[in-house]
């Protein structure tokens, strides 16, 4: 890491160790941040965007439906970036115990471990705030079985680690984190800032508190993932969002490369203004993605609901509908499981005349172990 990278604008210093590799460690926040014009603009446009998501999404007739596929999205692409190649599609039938044996499910289950860290931070928020017990208790999960896992999940580093290309040492890395002692102060300081009270707008501390995380790098891996978490735990905690319905990785991994700068130019020359202004794109553009999206799924629950309004099952046919807004491929076991709408033979029903009707499409062809598809509701989540 070259100090003549780092100006007299870096909000931080760049320290020599013992051992003689240069470190940077961060101010602790808030910065002075320069309010111009445009970052003004950027951030009122994504509060009205991020407004208008979460009257959509408590609007919708079934809230609760939206969040398994919005967190499902967002599993999927924050783990791509990091270099996984898992679809939603994928994901999907993974979970429904569908991908053949022979396949390599690696990908699967590390974006699967990220749902699985979401829904049990969101649990846990419920009782502990948003704190480094916490994130530690997260980032266990997310790491627990999967790449990364002999890299001491739900721990903080005990050594120094750095970010560079493959082969990069911590003399040739692109960005070396505080060392192990600074690290821990500059986590005090982190969840100190969290938790104190601001005058800043709740979506700047939000750009602030990812880039803090992301700079100090607790973690010998899976700090990408974990500072994405991070964003969607505050929007929820601090009521922006009563649902993690935003997909701010969508953003991120269509501008991977900005991504990355924008960080890193934020440690070098203190470009507060430039990471801030991306982050607020990124919550407006994937606010107004998810809203469309809402959109799209409640027309088409109102088209299958004239579809069945005859039935005299049409309730339970309407259940088994929301049940596919969140979970598009399914078999019957794991629709009997979740629906509790009665025994195999009868969920089995319920789903048989939804294909007659065509909201679902058997797809394996086989006389067992049968999965089902809702493909309307798929492309209404996933086609741009």
């Amino acid at each position: 890491m070259k100090t003549s990278d780092f100006t007299a604008k870096a909000p931080g210093k760049v320290i020599k160790t013992l051992r003689g590799y240069k470190a940077f460690v961060p101010d602790p926040l808030p910065p002075n941040v320069s309010w111009s014009n445009r970052l003004l603009t950027e951030l009122s446009k994504a509060d009205r965007s991020l407004a208008k998501l979460a009257e959509v999404g408590n609007n919708f007739p079934v809230p609760q439906a939206l969040m398994r596929p919005f967190v499902r999205k967002e599993a999927v692409l924050s783990s791509r970036i990091e270099g996984t190649r898992t679809s939603f599609e994928e994901l999907l039938s993974y979970e429904a115990g569908q991908l053949r044996m022979f396949e390599d499910t690696s990908d699967a289950k590390e974006v699967h471990n990220y749902v699985k860290a979401m829904d049990y931070g969101l649990e846990r928020l419920a009782a502990l705030p948003i704190s480094m017990r916490l994130i530690r208790e997260i980032h266990g999960i997310l790491m627990q079985g999967v790449r990364g896992e002999q890299l001491s999940p739900g721990e903080v580093r005990r050594t120094q680690n750095w970010i560079g290309p493959p082969g990069a040492t911590l003399e040739t890395a692109r960005f070396v984190p505080p060392p192990v002692e600074e690290m821990h102060d500059c986590l005090k300081d982190l969840e100190r800032s969290i938790h104190e009270e601001s005058e800043l707008p709740p979506l700047v501390r939000v750009g602030l508190i990812h880039y803090q995380f992301e700079t100090i790098h607790p973690f010998l891996d899976g700090n990408g993932r974990m500072g994405r978490l991070l964003v969607a735990f505050l929007l929820v905690n601090w009521n922006l969002l009563a649902r993690p319905l935003l997909y701010l990785s969508s953003y991120f991994e269509a501008n991977r490369q900005e991504y990355y700068d924008r960080l890193l130019a934020v440690s070098q020359r203190g470009e507060w203004e430039a990471w801030l202004t991306f982050f607020l794109e990124g919550i407006r553009s994937q606010a107004d993605d998810a809203a469309q999206r809402i959109a799209r799924l409640q027309d088409l629950r109102a088209t299958y609901s004239k579809r069945f309004a005859n039935e005299r099952s049409r309730a339970k046919l309407q259940h088994m509908v929301d049940y596919l807004i969140g979970t598009p491929i399914t078999s019957i076991p794991q629709a009997e499981e979740a629906t509790k709408l009665g025994s195999f033979t009868t969920v089995q029903r319920y789903i048989e005349k939804l294909e007659v009707l065509g909201i679902v499409q058997e797809v394996t062809g086989q006389g067992r172990n049968r999965i089902y598809r809702a493909s309307e509701i798929l492309r209404a989540l996933e086609e741009r």
